[in-house]
């Protein structure tokens, strides 16, 4: 399939979403059981935050589920990878490349929550104000090329899948060629790195997610002023919940429904905070067909 016909797919499966959710949990599940859910996240913002960000989540599944619940830092996008397909964590908080990958490794992961912005999620491209650049409508290729440039993690769906595609889309070179200069990554510290990387003019420009540049706005991190979005991507779909098959084992046939419903029943805030997300919708597999078309064609498939 080519590129330019991977963003018909990025809407699959946003309508018929609904799946059963009136499962029973069998025998073997509740407080009694010595099995536990592990809970981990890609890091897409600092790590030394995600303990106190998901321990709302950690309580409110303890308690509506009958169950013990851990949650587990990953050090990085690889490793939540690597984790959820070795079985060591159950449900995670993925991007739509590194969810794509992790599900592709274990047959019967599912995906089976997204926030409500994830099926039609975006990034920003933003500079440094010293370059002049203002927002555009068109692809501000010439203006970009000659710059220093960052992705966030090189695992990352909205701060380097998706941006590297439509780098792609509309130049017909990957980012290594088509930027003059080496293109750089924010191993550490995802899209909130790659907006202080530009802020402070360490490099020039970089490509984010929008929900972590606006929270930052909101929140005083960062001036606009200094840091202003100069183009948006056209929407794809990214953030989700997946869950490894293993839980239908430990707690029985239909957990996972069950744990789905809690998870899009969600109302309380505190909780929703570990996903920067106001409310939760289900989500299948289906929905990132078209990550996975775009992961392929640009070889980020593992």
């Amino acid at each position: 399939m080519k590129l330019g016909q991977a963003l018909s797919l990025m809407g699959c499966g946003l309508t018929g979403l609904m799946v059963g959710c009136n499962g029973e949990i069998g025998e073997g599940s509740g407080g009694g059981s010595s099995a536990k859910l592990v809970i981990t996240a890609i890091p897409d913002e600092k790590v030394s935050d995600q303990e106190t960000r998901f321990q709302a989540l950690k309580e409110y599944l303890a308690k509506k589920l009958d169950i013990t619940v851990e949650f587990s830092i990953s050090k990085d996008y690889t490793a939540a990878e690597t984790r959820f397909k070795n079985g060591e964590v159950h449900l995670v908080w993925f991007g739509g490349l590194t969810g794509v990958r992790a599900r592709a490794a274990v047959p019967g992961a599912r995906a089976i929550a997204q926030g409500e912005a994830d099926p039609k999620f975006k990034s920003y491209f933003i500079a440094n104000a010293s370059t002049g650049l203002s927002k555009v409508d068109e692809f501000p290729a010439e203006a970009l090329k000659d710059l220093t440039f960052t992705f966030g993690s090189p695992s990352s769906t909205s701060g380097r899948l998706m941006p590297e595609f439509f780098i792609k889309e509309n130049t017909g070179e990957v980012a290594a060629d088509f930027f003059l200069k080496p293109v750089q990554f924010q191993k550490q510290g995802g899209h909130v790195a790659t907006a202080n990387a530009v802020q402070a003019g360490s490099v020039q420009a970089g490509a984010l997610n929008f929900k972590t540049y606006d929270s930052m706005v909101v929140d005083g991190r960062l001036d606009p002023a200094k840091a202003p979005i100069i183009w948006i991507t056209p929407e794809f779909a990214d953030y989700n919940l997946s869950v490894h098959p293993d839980l239908e084992k430990s707690f029985g046939t239909g957990f996972i429904d069950r744990l789905q419903k809690v998870l899009v029943d969600c109302t309380d805030k505190e909780v929703l905070k570990a996903f920067n997300r106001d409310k939760l919708i289900p989500a299948t597999n289906a929905d990132f067909a078209g990550i996975e078309v775009v992961a392929k064609a640009l070889d980020l498939m593992r």
